[in-house]
């Protein structure tokens, strides 16, 4: 609770954690609060523009645009935390080994990270989905593989200056093995820095996967996504400029929010900008 506080006592930490808190509640009980099926077809109705009977209007083929924005919150966010929790385990065990294991194990691992990061991100997505196809399952795959050695390299990085800390050094010294050493002693230290990161990076996912799905490479119909209904308000633009204003807004929305919770969680944990250690 204090460290809620202490968050929210911020304007961008507040701002960000409504923002936050909004888009997970539009996730969670997407099915309770969307008034119409997000794939159900009507013609007759298609390009109307914003009204009482469907706030955000309906897309060129009659669907409701606000239920698909709001379904399409759900496919954002599971992309988001399903890519972003397969890169931290991955990159925490990977990272550990690096920073705690023999010098030549942190070498081969420091050459491989530097390998995969120095590869062009978007031919190298677009090689990826190609090759897989295009679904969201690919997207994931394309997001854990940038993103686990930005993981990897900063829990490296952390874990080589906590092990020469005194408290480990001492631990060491009364015979502690390492297991023990990591899981007691320098794991809990990585969390702050870790968390922050995840925040910056699920604006980082959500791009991905929309754009992908704009361009016809990521969620595939019928599944709502945000980049698709921005394709289709591109495709329109001129009858329905509303369904780029709807596809956008919650995209500006999450990215905003996460990078002020991010901001505003590193300064708290961060005790020279007056936070809360």
């Amino acid at each position: 609770m204090r460290f809620l506080r202490a968050l929210i006592s911020r304007p961008e930490g507040a701002f960000g954690v409504a923002c936050v808190c909004l888009l997970l509640f539009t996730a969670l009980f997407a099915t309770l609060i969307a008034p119409y099926d997000p794939i159900k077809l009507n013609v007759l109705e298609r390009l109307q523009a914003p009204s009482l009977a469907h706030l955000m209007g309906t897309d060129q083929l009659g669907r409701d645009v606000l239920s698909r924005i709001i379904f399409g919150t759900q496919t954002a966010l599971v992309a988001a935390a399903s890519a972003l929790a397969f890169s931290l385990a991955g990159g925490l065990v990977l990272g550990l080994i690096a920073g705690y294991g023999p010098r030549l194990v942190d070498t081969a691992l420091l050459l491989l990270f530097d390998s995969v990061k120095s590869l062009p991100v978007i031919i190298m997505a677009l090689a990826l989905v190609t090759l897989l196809g295009p679904s969201l399952t690919t997207v994931v795959i394309v997001v854990v593989v940038f993103t686990l050695p930005g993981y990897a390299r900063m829990v490296r990085s952390q874990t080589q200056v906590l092990k020469r800390s005194e408290y480990v050094l001492a631990a060491r010294a009364m015979g502690a093995s390492p297991g023990r050493i990591l899981l007691r002693h320098i794991l809990p230290n990585l969390f702050g820095p870790l968390i922050v990161l995840v925040c910056m990076d699920v604006t980082t996912v959500i791009t991905v996967e929309s754009g992908l799905a704009f361009i016809g490479l990521g969620a595939q119909p019928p599944t709502p996504s945000w980049g698709s209904i921005l394709n289709d308000g591109f495709s329109f633009i001129q009858q329905a400029w509303y369904l780029v204003a709807a596809a956008g807004l919650p995209i500006v929305i999450a990215t905003i929010g996460f990078n002020f919770l991010g901001e505003a969680i590193r300064d708290v944990l961060d005790p020279k900008n007056g936070g809360t250690p």
